[in-house]
């Protein structure tokens, strides 16, 4: 039963008036308490894991009043995302990223404030590169009993030197992912459980996210892209490697073993930028050079263009632009946090029809807008392919469904000394794409694209 508040107190949580919490929303909150605090929340990428924390905090403000909330995301634009939905709630943020100039003197005052009765509630969104940070670490010890920590894309807490520095004096624990297992990182993914607790019930799958309206429905048009010959050689030959190396250390042990990884991170990287994506993907933007709020994922590799090597992105963004005219523009990790706020409005307004970005929206970037997206960069990482494409299924007024178009790279036919090795690499990938493809409202054409790859492998009992 919640304890009455009379009016909120400034800078205190309050729920907003417009909000209405789903039933999963309600249901996990209710996990949580009735799990003294601890827990994990597993929910579809977009399905609102930031308003359910945030919802957490504030009753936890009305039953035992909650001192303090601290929320760590992996990066920037994630503290400033956070610092938007936190002032909904009547919060007001201080935001600990970048020098220790720009928020150190701000934070040991507010402590003391807090402690000295004169703060009724204080909320800290920081990095967890600032988390680590000498300045912070030395912050923490004064941090009250009553604070909760809120761990946002929790699965990079799971790092050994993240994972060190959680507070141990903070009581209160609540993790956020839609993809809590930490991939090859068994040992990272325990230590996440001992220090935030267990995945809590209900876990929302993307399916049942579809369902409820969390997430929009969505068509899904798998590309099957071919290599070059000299990819295909490179290709066979780190086949090769890989498959002596399993041979030699076990199939069973090789995700612990750094010559197999290295092999399969080069091979991956070979496949994300395979040179044919980029005539395929002029042949699906011919047909559509009228459409806006569309979303293109690079791989960090280059390819060989006409006349020169070039970073995937960058020859995305010439045939895009330059070729076919499409007011298109980059969102990397380089881009300045200004500039990505004036690219996310004119994307939104429809003003830029595209944005062209690599790893730095997978993870919490909330541009509902987008109704499209072309998959260029393929991962064997089911956190990436879990993240990149629910965050395309995001809602937005007006928008009923979106498109995906997944560039998917037939490997080439390899001997038979390495086919089975091939298989079951290949197996649990195939498995994500065909599970996405069936919950797409045009699941049998896109599961007929993906037979051609199930019969090349043999895969077809899948």
């Amino acid at each position: 039963m919640n304890l009455p508040v009379v009016g909120p107190l400034p800078g205190a949580p309050t729920l907003p008036n417009s909000l209405h919490l789903r039933p999963y929303q309600r249901e996990a909150i209710a996990g949580w308490f009735a799990n003294r605090g601890r827990g994990m929340l597993k929910m579809a990428t977009g399905s609102g894991k930031t308003i359910t924390a945030l919802a957490i905090a504030t009753e936890l403000y009305q039953k035992i009043n909650l001192q303090v909330l601290l929320v760590v995301c992996p990066y920037r634009h994630l503290v400033t995302q956070w610092g938007r939905e936190a002032e909904k709630f009547g919060l007001k943020p201080i935001l600990a990223f970048e020098s220790v100039h720009n928020w150190q003197k701000q934070l040991s005052t507010a402590l003391y404030t807090l402690r000295s009765g004169h703060l009724p509630f204080l909320t800290v969104i920081t990095t967890n590169a600032t988390l680590i940070s000498e300045g912070f670490q030395s912050q923490l010890r004064y941090f009250p009993p009553k604070t909760l920590i809120v761990g946002d894309e929790a699965h990079n807490l799971g790092a050994p030197r993240l994972e060190a520095c959680l507070p141990r004096n903070i009581g209160l624990r609540l993790a956020l992912s839609a993809t809590p297992e930490r991939h090859y990182d068994e040992e990272g993914t325990d230590s996440l459980i001992d220090y935030f607790g267990p995945v809590l019930q209900p876990e929302l799958t993307l399916a049942e996210a579809i369902r409820l309206g969390a997430l929009v429905h969505y068509l899904y048009y798998p590309i099957l892209v071919e290599l070059t010959e000299a990819e295909s050689r490179t290709y066979s030959r780190l086949t090769t490697r890989i498959g002596w190396a399993l041979m030699e250390n076990g199939e069973e042990n090789w995700d612990n073993n750094e010559t197999i990884t290295a092999l399969l991170i080069q091979r991956a990287r070979l496949i994300g930028s395979a040179t044919n994506k980029l005539n395929a993907l002029r042949s699906v933007m011919a047909a559509r050079l009228h459409t806006t709020h569309t979303l293109f994922y690079c791989g960090d590799g280059t390819v060989e263009t006409s006349d020169r090597t070039a970073r995937q992105v960058e020859a995305t963004v010439a045939l895009l632009g330059s070729e076919l005219g499409y007011r298109v523009n980059t969102y990397t990790a380089a881009t300045p946090m200004q500039q990505r706020e004036r690219l996310r409005r004119q994307f939104e307004a429809g003003d830029l029809q595209g944005l062209v970005a690599i790893r730095c929206l997978d993870e919490g970037v909330d541009i509902p807008a987008i109704r499209n997206a072309i998959i260029l960069a393929s991962s064997s990482n089911p956190r990436q392919f879990i993240q990149r494409r629910g965050r395309v299924l995001r809602p937005h007024p007006g928008k009923e469904r979106a498109t995906l178009f997944d560039m998917i790279v037939l490997p080439p036919d390899l001997g038979r000394d390495t086919l089975e090795v091939e298989r079951n690499l290949l197996r649990k990938e195939l498995r994500r794409f065909m599970e996405f493809a069936d919950l797409a409202d045009n699941a049998a054409e896109a599961r007929i694209k993906l037979l051609q790859l199930q019969k090349r492998y043999g895969l077809l009992a899948l």
